[in-house]
Parts: C-alpha cells; sequence; structure tokens
C-alpha cells in the first residue's frame, strides 16, 4: 500500500490546506493579567528560597504580556534580589553565563545554590524528629502539614510520625482512634480533642509553702555528714557577727557564699511523691533467706542504706561501723532516727536476671525506703535507666567483668540461645594466646566485644530510594522456649547497648528460627526495607583470583572477627531504620545487624580501609574471615603482630576458639590451603560421592550449583554436564532422567574423587596452556613446570559450554576460541608473562595462525587480541593431549542405617485397590513403561487411559472436578506422556459437566447507540463491496452513508483501493458535493485503520471512528445498505452480470 501524501504544488493539496485554514479559528488576542502583588525582595536565606521563586513563577505565569523573553523573566527575577542573592547573581550577569538566557535553567541553579542550608537535615529526618513540646496543637499541625508535603511518605508512615510526636496527655486520648480513618481526619479530631483537653485544666494557682513534716511516711533525699552547731559554737558566731553557716566574717547566714542554694521543688512541696522516685527491683539473697523488694536510685545520697525492718526479716547481726554518721534531707531534718551507728555484712544484691553483686549496706534506723542505693553505688555500676519505666538498659564495663559473669545456673540456657548475635562476656583464657602475642590479650577479650563500638567514617548508611515505602510488618507469636530465646536476646543487647527503645515509624519482624545444634536463633525480617534500599556496589573479592596471591606461602594463620558486623556503627540519624518489634517492645540498632543487604558491602568496605597497606602483601580479607600467609616463621610473626596492632587501633575483637595460628595448611573459603597449592574440602568430597541420582528438577539443580563451587578442578567441567545441563532446557516442570544424564552424572562424581592438587600459580617459571575443543564444549589446563626433573603440575582448569551458534564454528574455529577464551580466562597471569606462554593443541593448522595470509573477521578480531600475549602454538597429537598427573584422594563410604519403624508393622492396613489398577497391571506386560517414567508412578497404557479418566472424573468421591483438579488426582498416582492433554480432552467433552456447572462468562456489557446527527451529510457511514464481477472494469463499490437523511452515494472502483485513493475519492466525490463531515464510522479493514487515513481527516479536522471487533451492528445502517444493494443488483442483474456498473 502507498502512504507517500500528494506533493505539495497538486490542486488536492491545496484545497486540503485552504479547508484546515478555514476550519482553524482565529488565536484571541492574549488576556490582560491579572492583579498580582510584586514579590518581596529575597535576601539568600534558604528558609525563604521556595516560597520566593513561588511567588515569582506566579506573577509571571499571570503576567505573560510583560515577559515575551526567557532573558526578561531572569531579568524581572534579578531584580527582586537583594543581599549576597544580588551578588551572586551580579557574578552571573558579568560573566555572560549562557543560563541567563533559560528561565528554567536559571531557576535551577538559582535553587541549587540557595535552596539547601549547609548542615541541615533531610525532609524525612526532621519529620521523623518532630514533637510537640510546648507548641500549641496548630503550631505543630502546621509544621507537620510542612514537612509532610516533602516527605514523600505514605500515608500510613505519616499518621504514625504525627502520632508519636504529640504529648503523651493527647496521645493517649487519641489511643481510641485506628489509622484506619485517614491523615486528614485523624488531624482535625487532634485538635478538637486538645481543645477540649485544655477547657477541662484546672487554673493555674501559685505555689503554697508547706512545712515538712518531722517524721515522713515517703523517703527523702538526704545528705551524709551533715552535723548541728553546738550551742556554745553557735552562740560564739552570734556573738562576734560571723556566719552561722561558715563561721567568717563580713556576711551573714542569708547572703553566705559557700551555702549551697535550696532546690525550688523542697521550698515548694509538702513531700515527694511516690511517683516522682526512682525505684527499682531487687532481689536480696543471704545463705538462709532470699527476699524481694524495691530500691530507691537517690543521686543524692552519700552512701548505700538497708532499713532496720529489712534487715530483720534477712535475720542478719548488725557490724559496729567505724564511724558514726548523721544523716539528714536536703532540707537539713533528720532522716530516720538521724544517726547510722551499724552496717550488714556483705550480701547478695541481684537487680534483673543477671546482674549480680556482693555488697555491704549501713543500717538506717527507721527508714521507710528498703533499701537506698546513692552515689558510690551509682559511680561504680554507672547504669542507664529507661526513666518511664525504672528499668536499667545498660551496665558499666565494671559490671561486665565483676557482677554479669556470676549469672544463675538456671539462666544458662536462656543466654546460650541468644549467643548467635549477641555474646555474654566471658573471660579470656591467656595461656590459650599464643605466647608471642599475649601482649595483644585485649583483642580476644569477650567483653571489649560486647561495648558499643565508637562512630566511624565507615559507618553503615541505610540511605532509602525515593518515595519508599516504610516497612511495616506484623508480631509474630512466640512458644515459650522462643520467648525465652528473645528476652535473654533483648535483655543483653540492652544492657550492652546494641539496641534501644525506639518510636520509630519503621517496624520489621522479629522471630526465631532453629539452629543445627537444636539451639534457637534470633532473626529479623529486613526483606522490605532491603527492597526500599540503595544498594552500595562496593565488590566482595572474587575468591579464586584471591587465592592465586598465596603463592610460595609456608605458614598461614586464620583469626576470625567476633561479632562481626555488631563492631560496625549504624550512621547516626539512620538507626530508626532498622526498628523492629518484638510481643514485648519496640526497639532499634545502634550497630550494624545481621539481614541487612548493604551489610557485606560495608564491612568489606570496613575491613579494606583497616588492611589496605597489607592487603597483596599478606594478607587476603574476606568480610570477617582474615588470612596471613607469609614465607617463613620469622617474617609470619611480624605479620600477625601487625595485623592485631591494626585490630587494636580499630577497636576490633577476635573470636579465638576459632583462630588458627602458625598452620602449614588451613580450611579458607571453603578450601583446603597449603604450600603445595589448593586442595578441595574432602567433606564437600564426599557430599558430592554420596548424592543420589537426582528425582526432580530441583534435586539436580542443588547438584549442579553444589558440584559448580569445584568447577576449576574439573577438566572439561562443562562437556561433562552438558547431558545433565541439558535437561534444564526450557525449564522444565518434570525431570526426564535418561542414560546420558545417568552416565554423565556418575563420570562427574568419579572425577571429583580423582581430582588432582592445584599448585599455585608462580610468575617466575614459565606457564603452559592446554586447550580442547569438542563438538559440545572447550576446555582448558594452566601448568607449570616445576621439580627436578620438571614436571607440568596443573594450576587451574577452565571450561565453557559451546552455545548454538557457536556449536556452528568448524573445528579450526572453534580450537581457536578455545585459546582465546583460555587467554582471557587466565588473562591477569599470562599478559605480560615473563617467559612465553606455549600454547598446547592438537590442531595442527593452529601453528601458522601468525604467518596465515587470509583471516576471516572472526580470526582477525581474535588475531588482534593475540598480539597482546607473547604466545608459542605447539602441536600435539590427540591421543597424547592428556593433563599432567594429579592427586588421587578416594572417599570411603559410609555405611548405611536404615531407620527404625515409628508405628509396628501390623498396624498397617492394606491399600485399597481399584479393579482398574489390577487391569493396568495386565496391560503393562504388552505395553511395559518407557524409561523416562518417574519412579513411584504408575504408567497407564494407551487402552485403558479413557476408562482411567472416567473413574477418576465421575468418582463421587472427586463429584466432577475441572481439567485441573482432575490432573492432580491422577498425578499422585498414575502417568503417561500426554496425561495433561488427554485430560484437558476429556474434562471438555463430559456432557455431565456441561449440563451441571454454572456459566462462568462475564455478562454482555451494554452498546451505547450511535447519537442522531443534527443535520444531513454531518455523520457518515464508509464500507466497500468488493469480488464483484467486472463491469467496465469495475469490481467493486464504495458506500457512503448519510446517517440523518439515509442517503446513499455509490462510487464504482477498479478494484479495493489504498487509504490515500479512498480518501482521494471521498473528498472528490462527496465534499466537494456536500461539505466536510464531522464524523466517520468505517469497519476496521487495513485502509480505515492506517496513519494515512488518520492523518489526512486530522488535517480537515474530521473524527474517524472505527466499529467494534467482531460486532458489524455499529455500523449497521451502511451495512443494512449493502444488503439491499445486493439484493437489487442480484435481481436486476442476473442474466448479465456485467452490466451491473
Amino acid at each position: 500500500m502507498s502512504t507517500e501524501t500528494p506533493a505539495a504544488s497538486t490542486p488536492f493539496s491545496e484545497l486540503v490546506n485552504a479547508f484546515k485554514a478555514a476550519l482553524i479559528p482565529p488565536t484571541p488576542p492574549p488576556a490582560s493579567g491579572s492583579p498580582m502583588a510584586v514579590p518581596a525582595k529575597y535576601a539568600g536565606e534558604a528558609a525563604e528560597c521556595s516560597g520566593f521563586l513561588l511567588q515569582v513563577n506566579l506573577y509571571i505565569r499571570m503576567q505573560p504580556q510583560q515577559f515575551p523573553t526567557e532573558q526578561s523573566k531572569v531579568a524581572y527575577l534579578t531584580s527582586l534580589l537583594s543581599g549576597k542573592a544580588l551578588k551572586w547573581a551580579e557574578a552571573i550577569w558579568n560573566s555572560n553565563n549562557p543560563i541567563i538566557n533559560s528561565y528554567d535553567q536559571f531557576v535551577t541553579h538559582f535553587s541549587e545554590v540557595f535552596s539547601t542550608a549547609t548542615g541541615a537535615l533531610s525532609t524525612s529526618d526532621q519529620l521523623f524528629r518532630l514533637r510537640q513540646g510546648s507548641s500549641s496543637i496548630h503550631n505543630y499541625t502546621l509544621h507537620f502539614r510542612t514537612l509532610a508535603a516533602a516527605s514523600g511518605w505514605n500515608e500510613i508512615s505519616l499518621l504514625g510520625a504525627y502520632r508519636q510526636g504529640l504529648n503523651p496527655e493527647i496521645r493517649s486520648a487519641m489511643a481510641i482512634y485506628d489509622d484506619t480513618i485517614g491523615l486528614e481526619a485523624f488531624l482535625l479530631r487532634t485538635t478538637r480533642v486538645s481543645q477540649q483537653l485544655a477547657a477541662c485544666q484546672p487554673p493555674v494557682t501559685a505555689p503554697q509553702v508547706a512545712s515538712v513534716a518531722a517524721s515522713t511516711p515517703v523517703p527523702e533525699p538526704m545528705q551524709m555528714d551533715s552535723t548541728r552547731l553546738s550551742r556554745a559554737e553557735r552562740d560564739r558566731r552570734i556573738n562576734q557577727g560571723l556566719c552561722i553557716y561558715c563561721g567568717q566574717s563580713g556576711h551573714i547566714l542569708r547572703t553566705c557564699p559557700v551555702r549551697p542554694p535550696r532546690p525550688m521543688v523542697s521550698m515548694i512541696a509538702s513531700e515527694i511523691e511516690p511517683t516522682m522516685l526512682t525505684l527499682i527491683p531487687v532481689t536480696l539473697r543471704t545463705s538462709d533467706h532470699i527476699i524481694s523488694t524495691s530500691a530507691l536510685i537517690d543521686s543524692g545520697s552519700s552512701g548505700n542504706f538497708i532499713s532496720s525492718d529489712c534487715l530483720k526479716e534477712l535475720q542478719l547481726t548488725r557490724l559496729r561501723h567505724h564511724q558514726e554518721y548523721a544523716v539528714t534531707t536536703i532540707q537539713g531534718r533528720p532522716l530516720g532516727r538521724g544517726r547510722v551507728q551499724h552496717s550488714t555484712p556483705y550480701i547478695t544484691l541481684q537487680i534483673g536476671l543477671f546482674h549480680s553483686e556482693e555488697i555491704k549496706l549501713l543500717v538506717l534506723e527507721g527508714s521507710t525506703a528498703s533499701i537506698i542505693l546513692g552515689r558510690p553505688w551509682l559511680k561504680l555500676h554507672n547504669p542507664e535507666l529507661r526513666w518511664d519505666t525504672c528499668d536499667v538498659t545498660r551496665w558499666s564495663k565494671h559490671c561486665f567483668i565483676h557482677c554479669l559473669s556470676g549469672i544463675p545456673p538456671h539462666h544458662v540456657t536462656s543466654v546460650q540461645l541468644a549467643s548467635t548475635l549477641v555474646e555474654s562476656p566471658d573471660p579470656v583464657s591467656t595461656p590459650e594466646i599464643p605466647a608471642e602475642y599475649r601482649a595483644f590479650q585485649d583483642v580476644f577479650s569477650k567483653q571489649a566485644a560486647t561495648k558499643l563500638p565508637p562512630h566511624r567514617p565507615w559507618d553503615c548508611a541505610i540511605d532509602l530510594l525515593p518515595g519508599a515505602q516504610l516497612p511495616k510488618s506484623k508480631v509474630y507469636p512466640l512458644s515459650i522456649p522462643e520467648r525465652q530465646a528473645m528476652e535473654a536476646y533483648i535483655t543483653e543487647a540492652l544492657n550492652q547497648g546494641f539496641i534501644r527503645p525506639s518510636t520509630s515509624p519503621a517496624a520489621s519482624s522479629f522471630f526465631i528460627v532453629g539452629k543445627k545444634d537444636g539451639g534457637l536463633r534470633p532473626c529479623i525480617d529486613y526483606r522490605m526495607l532491603n527492597s526500599q534500599t540503595i544498594q552500595q556496589p562496593y565488590p566482595l573479592p572474587l575468591v579464586p583470583a584471591a587465592l592465586e596471591e598465596l603463592r610460595g606461602s609456608q605458614v598461614f594463620t586464620k583469626l576470625d572477627l567476633r561479632s562481626a558486623y555488631n563492631l560496625v556503627r549504624i550512621r547516626e540519624g539512620d538507626e530508626w531504620k532498622t526498628a523492629f518489634v518484638t510481643p514485648t517492645g519496640h526497639y532499634e540498632y545502634l550497630v550494624m545487624p545481621y539481614g541487612l543487604s548493604i551489610s557485606p558491602s560495608v564491612f568489606q568496605t570496613f575491613m579494606n580501609e583497616v588492611f589496605r597497606e597489607f592487603l597483596h602483601q599478606f594478607v587476603l580479607v574476606y568480610i570477617d574471615d582474615i588470612l596471613i600467609y607469609s614465607r617463613n616463621m620469622a617474617e609470619h610473626r611480624q605479620h600477625v603482630q601487625q595485623v592485631l596492632h591494626k585490630l587494636r587501633q580499630y577497636q576490633l575483637y577476635l573470636k579465638l576458639e576459632k583462630c588458627e595460628f602458625h598452620q602449614p595448611s588451613v580450611y579458607f573459603l571453603g578450601y583446603n590451603i597449603s604450600a603445595e597449592g589448593v586442595h578441595m574440602d574432602q567433606k564437600k568430597v564426599d557430599a558430592i560421592l554420596n548424592w543420589p541420582p537426582p528425582r526432580n528438577v530441583k534435586e539436580l539443580q542443588r547438584f549442579l550449583g553444589f558440584s559448580n563451587f569445584y568447577r576449576r578442578f574439573i577438566q572439561g567441567y562443562s562437556s561433562i554436564t552438558a547431558p545433565l545441563t541439558s535437561l534444564l532446557r526450557g525449564k522444565p516442570k518434570h525431570l526426564t532422567w535418561n542414560p546420558a544424564a545417568h552416565e554423565a552424572f556418575q563420570h562427574l562424581k568419579h572425577l571429583f574423587s580423582t581430582a588432582p592438587l592445584l599448585h599455585h600459580p608462580d610468575p617466575e617459571l614459565p606457564f603452559t596452556v592446554e586447550v580442547d575443543a569438542s563438538t559440545a564444549g572447550v576446555g582448558a589446563v594452566l601448568s607449570q613446570a616445576a621439580g627436578d626433573p620438571a614436571i607440568l603440575h596443573p594450576c587451574a582448569f577452565y571450561s565453557h559450554k559451546l552455545s548454538p551458534a557457536e556449536q556452528n564454528y568448524d573445528v579450526g574455529n572453534r580450537e581457536l576460541l578455545a585459546i582465546k577464551l583460555a587467554l582471557d580466562e587466565w588473562r591477569h597471569w599470562l599478559e605480560g608473562a615473563r617467559h612465553p606462554v606455549t600454547i598446547i593443541t592438537d590442531h595442527k593448522n593452529l601453528q601458522y595462525l601468525r604467518d596465515a595470509k587470509r583471516l576471516n573477521p572472526r580470526q582477525a578480531r581474535w588475531a588482534l587480541f593475540f598480539t597482546r600475549f607473547h604466545l608459542k602454538i605447539t602441536y600435539r597429537p590427540g591421543s597424547k593431549n592428556i593433563p599432567a598427573d594429579a592427586l588421587s584422594r578416594l572417599s570411603s563410604p559410609k555405611p548405611s542405617i536404615d531407620p527404625e519403624p515409628i508405628i509396628p508393622s501390623h498396624l498397617f492396613v492394606s491399600p485399597i485397590i481399584w479393579d482398574i489398577d489390577r487391569d493396568i497391571q495386565q496391560a503393562t506386560l504388552q505395553e511395559p513403561a518407557p524409561p523416562d517414567c518417574p519412579e513411584g508412578k504408575i504408567y497407564v497404557p494407551s487402552s485403558l487411559r479413557d476408562r482411567l479418566l472416567g473413574t477418576v472424573h465421575q468418582s463421587p468421591g472427586s463429584g466432577h472436578p475441572g481439567s485441573k483438579r482432575t490432573l492432580s488426582l491422577l498425578q499422585s498416582r498414575y502417568w503417561w506422556s500426554s496425561m495433561r492433554r488427554d485430560t484437558i480432552r476429556y474434562v471438555q467433552s463430559c456432557s455431565v459437566c456441561a449440563r451441571s456447572n454454572s456459566p462462568r462468562m462475564s455478562p454482555a456489557g451494554l452498546l451505547v447507540p450511535l447519537p442522531i446527527p443534527e443535520r444531513p451529510w454531518s455523520h457518515l457511514g464508509v464500507d466497500f463491496i468488493t469480488d464483484l464481477p467486472r463491469s467496465a472494469g469495475n469490481t467493486c463499490i464504495l458506500v457512503v452513508v448519510d446517517r440523518f437523511s439515509k442517503m446513499c452515494k455509490l462510487i464504482p472502483l477498479s478494484g479495493l483501493p489504498t487509504a490515500m485513493e479512498a480518501a482521494e475519492h471521498l473528498f472528490n466525490q462527496v465534499f466537494r458535493q456536500f461539505g466536510l463531515p464531522e464524523e466517520i464510522v468505517s469497519d476496521r479493514g487495513p485502509q480505515f485503520i492506517s496513519h494515512v487515513w488518520k492523518a489526512f481527516f486530522k488535517l480537515l479536522g474530521v473524527s474517524v471512528n472505527l466499529s467494534s471487533g467482531y460486532h458489524p451492528q455499529t455500523n449497521g445502517q451502511t451495512e443494512r445498505k449493502i444488503q439491499e444493494l445486493g439484493r437489487y443488483l442480484r435481481a436486476y442483474c442476473q442474466e448479465d452480470q456485467h452490466s451491473w456498473s
């Protein structure tokens, strides 16, 4: 079909342009601008930048006639600047910066310079930290709305942040409203509730001064060593005009500079209310008695006290104290009976589950507080308190060494459950540390590892994606053992300072999983947070490449960091993003937790910075595993000491029980590493040798993934596994195990049992690369000659499975591809090698590659790549192209033990056997099962398949199910290759299902009739009558129907026209006579859906509409006219069918 438009000079085109010009209405003159106030001057304040730009943009938009050019808009904005903003604009104008010619660019640059204040918090951080405080509810809500509009948070997160920032009394009153009422409704109700609370408040009156009774029922803060003046001394000071308080002259008691001022609280309070006291639950233990009580934490007390009543309950003897004290309150009144003369022997004081100490207390007669812990106790233990619940959240270093080490025996299990992520401190046994490193004993300390690490430049930064959804997870129910593990973990992490109570709007789920040893591991579900986090691209080291650095090393030391991720802090301000919920509270991490997707990259970055000067010399670091390698023992000791010094410098700590020192071989990252080379781990090899044949796709994928880890030890791995990987082509749902796959499976297991030792590459020795290619893949061996006599020892194997395109290469190109891929794989060793690299191939023609005069394009590209290497290609026949000898490591099979049955055999009931099962057994004698029949399934011969389908589908137990359910019932016991197709066919042809099933088709939609036109020839319908007998050269009729008058215009055509030809016929024979229509309706023929047809009528301003698919009634009038025309022609042209035109 031709889609070219007519030339610009044709009359037809000129007429189109004329019609277009006539139909386009003239542009109205610009309206005068609305009255607007001139924006105020802007001096460069960051907080006012966005508002200033908004006012300028509005003014320019409402007064467009005043700013015809871009530069006029820039000039107007510049005229409103002052101060530093004007100086900036002056520099821009004077430098003729091109941005002055574009208003949008100028505003963008202006906003970048002035919109953000240096060091300002992000909108999300401001919103998260927003609190009402002393602000009115109106001001707080206005500030919240301003931040929320720019935050991008969803409504649930915004509502949670707003609720959290309210004052406690308002937040408590709003607790009856759920988050589902919506943000706006919640803000309005909060305002009303706040006003109602304010109206109910009693009027504030001036405080009344009241005297304090001599004997108060509530304990009071006090002073020690406060003694009264004797009457003689008092009289002497009064008579001599001296100060009664300090005994000096020149002032009186009221103006004494030494006398401390009295707190206002003591002057206006008649007594200290119990709700204002800090009381914590404690347990007192002696050899015979245990009592639980509360202790008063009093920072104003100069001693630790026990009441005489509590002493009697413990039945302890009093010890005469070496000095007598007078005890008074802060007002100077005697506390209790005022004198301390006795103390207790050492007794056990326990706080919480884990904190226990031996303490001596002073006996205070008449005290109403059982225990008072004052400044000496606070200074020694330095506890951190959560003041709303009076819980101790953290203890001092002294406590970790002396008080938390004596955990009661019945709590040991709980502590061990949580030891996976937070470890309890335990003294390090110094004899286990090698003598050379005793000076670094602190690096192996468990106590130091439980200390909150400092902030560093490598803190874990959690940057969220724009518009990120905050995690909001549910609380999982926990069993009793899981709850004990959770409580032990939370308590220990709080004491160590690794977590803290949170008010974050984010919340990830907390749950417990089992460990291999039967213990329980606390876990946080950070999947949603990870999906909303910007990932860090810092790569982890490539293990095979890293192991190649160990050449020539004779001594190895492996170090393992303790609580590795917990040694890195979360970036300040990002802690709220790690928040998680438990059945007992809401917490957030201060250290980097396990489970964050960015944790490995962050920690690897940190470790690389710590050991940067040692990397690639004698240190290899992979996350928290550190390997130190040296050529001799003396050098190795220095290297280890340098590493330990770095760990001490950065406050990193090791797990001594997992460290190995001065070893000739170590297990590292899945490999056994020694001076000779790299071995496979024997445990993993045994697992491969004992692997049973896969029964499904998942088991085959698991085996290939496991064995692929050691593919560098197996020559031609890709070619060997080709029969196995071919079974996974096309993502099959069922595994079709065949003899070729079974042979490859067994052969691969045999190769793992005879895999060679891989030597460390030595750049001082020449390299040899042996290559070979087959129709399925290519393989290569990197070797070096060593020893006397020199024998080639393999350093690495490489294999590559050929793609379908590569399999079409001829033999020479496949061999050349093997060389190219091998050089690319080991480029870091072979490019720039000191000796020529010998390439051994069994394709003799490749020896003359460098001298070839004609190369195809592929060979020319590869030849250019080969110029980067110093190569020497030699030929060796295929029968002799065998890799060098290797170590053989056979494994002994493990004896299999049959499990003892749980249910006794006499309790089993024989299975129910259908009659058709017996017939299937008889039929399989004549039609046996094919080899690809899955194990454990009954093969159904073709003669019994319809009968079995009827039995399963029509049985009362199944009830005529659909095809999916019927197929599921069959697949549980039976199998044949076309089961799915046969099942669908049978169910679709079931007459019972057709009669009884309810229709599931969507009801037909309601159709809207075409509107009635208001004038003739304004709405047209068009269509074609084709394949007519030729008459005067015409075989087709273009039918045009006016939907208003029902008048019909018939245009004979020589054939089915193109879109342009049809448009031209309409224009010349319809539009010239009746004028342009408003709408044309047609079917979906190729002429009517073409771009030419649509573009032509778009120029004319005519709407083109298509009828609904498979619904010709849309253009019903035209279709009816065509029917009548056909009847007419058949009636009058029956005898001479070539005269219809």
